[in-house]
């Protein structure tokens, strides 16, 4: 087994331990939190560098082989995941460290916030879907504690709309792994996608792949099952807001991706038009949230949802471009969706408050922040030169390289309502006069400003270098693409010989 396979889940899974044993001792469980998202960036770029160097990596733990062990796989898309869940983790990790309540830090936070890390680093590497649903059920476990960790009412009552869908969704993923079982009678992916090739029932075959969509497809908040999102989202700290905006519905996605490309391409016809329509009804109902929305967090979490659309995008156009573009535009999202999350939250400590009405003038009383806002903003929105602008580039060109002219002008214009709504946060909570009378703000110490600061920086950097640069990652982007689309790497790597 290669070590570099299991690190990125070991490494949270022994930070998140450590803080058990260290439970009464605050800055000790402080320090363990950044070691370990630490630990855990420099673990996935390393599985990224030796899988960009030699290809797919294949390991499996116990030294069963497949398919009959635990089979972990790093190919370039899930080694790409793993590094953003690291980054992201180290973002939110710092954010915290300036912005959590010694309540919630006395009860379990930072072991929470690692277990959720193990589990999306263990979706990002699993090679079996029952193990898949498994890693599904920690993030689920850790993520709905993390929702309810204060126990205010918005709190609970988001808790409880977010894990009944969820668990919705597990039972139907469960039984379409029981189903898929019955028909090729194996749960190893690679395995799986020789066996499916010449099933005896592809009409079952099909209708498996529709539950794995609903399944994943309420993970990742596509249109219609998209619902529990913008009434949970905004109602836990902002911190844990971050990383659920940026981490959560991703793993749906890319399970998406996963399966579709990888498992279920015999009635290939039908299922891409259906995630076709799907991505253009998610991009048109999620802008239309936003711009309907006047609380900050409420804005961009209905954001996550039309975006979600831009990424299925390229699956239903299934193309190498479209692919490369919708791997592109995970890595743009991620990086851009936490960081305005984060930005929202340091707006909350200057004015005490998440409704627009309750802001304004932040450009005059916190430059730095009106800049940190303005470069996620326009980039979510695609404005050139930004990573946003190449995303949606990459797949409006698939789009009109196949004729799709309706999905591409949907996309369009739904850019267009991102740059409106992105404008009408800069209108309320920057530009505006400050209302005369609002909530009451504490001046906020210099140690904590810098840990709160430093993660935007972070992110806002990476977004500027992303897209003034972005040759480099949209080359990784189709090599990313080009795996996905030749399934027999895959394949050969997990089962060895001729697939």
């Amino acid at each position: 087994m290669n070590l570099l396979l299991v690190l990125p889940i070991l490494v949270p899974l022994a930070t998140a331990i450590a803080s058990l044993l260290l439970w009464r001792r605050r800055a000790a469980q402080r320090g363990l939190n950044l070691l370990g998202a630490f630990g855990l960036l420099a673990a996935a770029l390393a599985l990224l560098g030796s899988v960009s160097r030699h290809g797919i990596q294949a390991g499996q733990v116990g030294g069963w082989p497949a398919p009959f062990g635990i089979t972990l796989v790093a190919d370039l898309f899930s080694a790409i995941m793993v590094v953003l869940a690291g980054l992201i983790g180290l973002a939110v990790a710092v954010y915290s460290l300036g912005s959590m309540d010694r309540g919630r830090e006395a009860f379990g936070y930072y072991p929470l916030l690692h277990l959720l890390l193990m589990g999306v680093c263990g979706a990002f590497l699993t090679g079996d879907l029952f193990n898949l649903y498994v890693w599904f059920e920690v993030m689920l476990i850790a993520s709905f504690v993390l929702l309810a960790l204060g126990g205010e009412r918005a709190q609970l009552e988001g808790a409880i709309k977010y894990v009944t869908l969820n668990l919705m969704s597990s039972a139907i993923f469960l039984a379409a792994v029981g189903i898929l079982y019955g028909v090729a009678g194996t749960l190893n992916m690679a395995d799986l996608a020789v066996k499916l090739r010449d099933a005896p029932q592809p009409g079952l075959v099909t209708a498996v792949a529709m539950l794995f969509l609903i399944a994943f497809g309420i993970k990742a908040a596509v249109f219609p099952l998209f619902f529990w999102l913008p009434a949970s989202y905004h109602t836990p700290p902002v911190a844990v807001s971050a990383v659920f905006a940026g981490l959560l519905t991703k793993v749906g996605v890319y399970a998406l991706i996963r399966v579709l490309t990888l498992l279920f391409v015999q009635d290939e016809g039908y299922v891409r038009g259906l995630v076709l329509i799907v991505s253009a009804l998610t991009m048109v109902t999620g802008v239309l949230g936003a711009v309907a929305q006047r609380e900050f967090r409420r804005i961009l979490a209905f954001h996550i949802i039309s975006q979600i659309g831009y990424m299925i995008l390229g699956l239903g156009l299934f193309t190498p471009l479209a692919l490369a573009g919708s791997v592109f535009y995970i890595i743009h999202h991620i990086i851009v969706k936490t960081n305005l999350f984060l930005v929202s939250g340091l707006a909350h400590r200057l004015r005490g408050s998440y409704e627009l009405k309750d802001l304004g003038e932040l450009y005059r009383t916190s430059p730095g922040l009106a800049v940190l806002f303005m470069i996620p903003a326009l980039s979510l929105a695609g404005v050139p030169p930004l990573s946003g602008f190449w995303a949606k580039l990459a797949l409006v060109q698939a789009g009109l390289i196949l004729e799709q002219h309706a999905v591409v002008a949907t996309a369009l214009a739904v850019g267009l309502l991102t740059l409106f709504s992105m404008i009408k946060i800069w209108v309320e909570a920057f530009w505006k006069r400050a209302p005369t009378s609002g909530p009451e703000t504490a001046a906020i110490p210099p140690a904590t400003g810098l840990f709160l600061t430093s993660p935007m920086i972070l992110l806002a950097g990476l977004t500027l270098l992303i897209g003034l640069w972005a040759e480099p990652l949209f080359a990784l982007s189709v090599r990313a693409a080009e795996q996905l689309l030749t399934p027999a790497m895959y394949i050969q790597s997990v089962l060895g010989g001729a697939p």
